[in-house]
């Protein structure tokens, strides 16, 4: 059992359950969880499914559905959040309205912290590390780099709150809070953090909000200046002086905060890039930003992935069209991540309860369509008997250093830790 301390308390309970998969022959074989000793100090319950492959098509899964691990927990509430702290924990947080909200830093369980499947382990869950909770939803979270600290932002959207990981115990606690610029009762403040020995939070609704605080002083030390009321989508900082914005419309641009505001921009030109496309939008910048090629990758609600140089903005290298089944049901969980550890990889989801993988290289062309090279459907599939509504995949992050390892959580409260196999290698 945990130690329960002021402030926090594990309130967790959900049984331990099985889960169906497809044989070869496409009928259900029980996928029981693992004999051994019960877990201790558990903060969600799993079902492991190593090594698994489906041969032949069916109602639920097709060919591409194969994995090295797959890894199945069940939180007790939702999360928007999948924040890591080093590469064995992870941040999660809920996002309810009208309740307090759980903030967990999560241990991962020791079979996915080893790079070979060495057997059973007697622990098989994750591990509640620290805790905490929060008075309003929190839609997303960031840990500051080499600190104990976290920043939150959620509705309603009139301040960030930062909180502290505490050393003697295993609460999180709420320790401050910064004021947003412009507050609106239906919009929330995008936040990236900048990292340095006097780290800087970063945030803004709108593009004419976007500044720059001090973590420890609360001193304003940078701002847009402008009047300019285009709602933000996302923040990205790049590097100690480099940032990135994406807007809802897809206007995008990179911003230089050593400078008065002159981003570098998509400007609209009609050759089929985010200006032109209607929709809601989303963006990330790879980790190769200074590199020539095309590092930037922005998401439409319809599906529509637009590939983009840094050093030139305004004319996309390639524009697709993803194999999305219908437009994003709720564009603010649409997600578009590089693989921090392989080349030309990248990954999206907020369509419906399915993450998938895509590999650029071959992409060259402006309007086509594209199959993914992997794409996860366990979400759908592993509660497909269990509920009425399918669940939406809320968010996905790839780990830090297992190249083909991610983690990916839904609407229905599910937690999955899964490594695909490239199959295309693989032949």
């Amino acid at each position: 059992m945990r130690t329960e301390v002021p402030g926090y308390r594990d309130q967790r309970g959900p049984s331990h359950t099985g889960a169906n998969r497809c044989n070869k022959t496409g009928s259900p074989v029980c996928l029981a969880p693992e004999p051994g000793p019960p877990p201790t100090e558990p903060c969600c319950h799993s079902r492991v499914l190593t090594a698994l492959e489906c041969c032949a098509p069916c109602d639920n899964v097709s060919l591409s559905c194969r994995y090295q691990d797959f890894h199945a927990f069940d939180l007790s509430g939702a999360t928007r959040v999948l924040e890591w702290i080093g590469d064995k924990g992870v941040f999660v947080a809920e996002y309810e309205n009208l309740k307090k909200n759980e903030i967990l830093h999560l241990i991962l369980p020791l079979r996915l912290s080893v790079k070979e499947n060495q057997g059973l382990f007697p622990e098989r869950d994750f591990k509640v590390c620290h805790g905490g909770f929060s008075d309003t939803s929190v839609f997303d979270l960031k840990h500051v780099p080499d600190t104990r600290l976290l920043v939150t932002t959620g509705l309603p959207g009139s301040y960030l709150h930062v909180w502290q990981i505490t050393e003697d115990s295993d609460v999180i606690q709420a320790v401050s809070t910064i004021a947003v610029q412009e507050k609106e009762d239906s919009l929330w403040p995008r936040v990236a953090i900048f990292s340095s020995t006097t780290p800087g939070v970063l945030h803004g609704v709108r593009l004419s909000s976007l500044r720059v605080v001090d973590l420890e002083s609360q001193k304003t030390t940078y701002t847009s200046g402008v009047s300019d009321s285009e709602e933000l989508s996302s923040l990205q900082v790049l590097d100690t002086n480099t940032f990135a914005f994406c807007c809802a419309s897809g206007r995008l641009g990179l911003v230089d905060i050593r400078q008065k505001w002159a981003p570098s921009e998509n400007v609209s030109n009609g050759r089929g890039g985010p200006g032109t496309a209607g929709g809601r939008w989303c963006a990330e910048v790879g980790g190769k930003v200074r590199s020539p090629g095309p590092s930037v990758a922005i998401l439409g609600s319809n599906g529509q992935l637009c590939l983009l140089d840094p050093r030139d903005l305004c004319h996309p290298v390639s524009s697709v069209q993803c194999l999305v089944s219908a437009p994003s049901p709720d564009p603010e969980l649409l997600r578009v991540t590089w693989a921090p550890g392989l080349d030309n990889c990248l990954a999206i989801s907020g369509f419906d309860g399915m993450v998938q993988v895509y590999d650029t290289t071959s992409w060259d062309g402006m309007g086509s369509q594209v199959e993914p090279l992997f794409t996860h459907r366990g979400h759908i599939f592993l509660e497909g008997n269990q509920t009425d509504t399918t669940p939406l995949v809320t968010t996905h992050t790839w780990h830090p250093h297992k190249p083909r390892t991610l983690l990916s959580a839904a609407s229905d409260a599910s937690l999955h830790v899964w490594d695909w196999v490239d199959m295309h290698a693989s032949s």
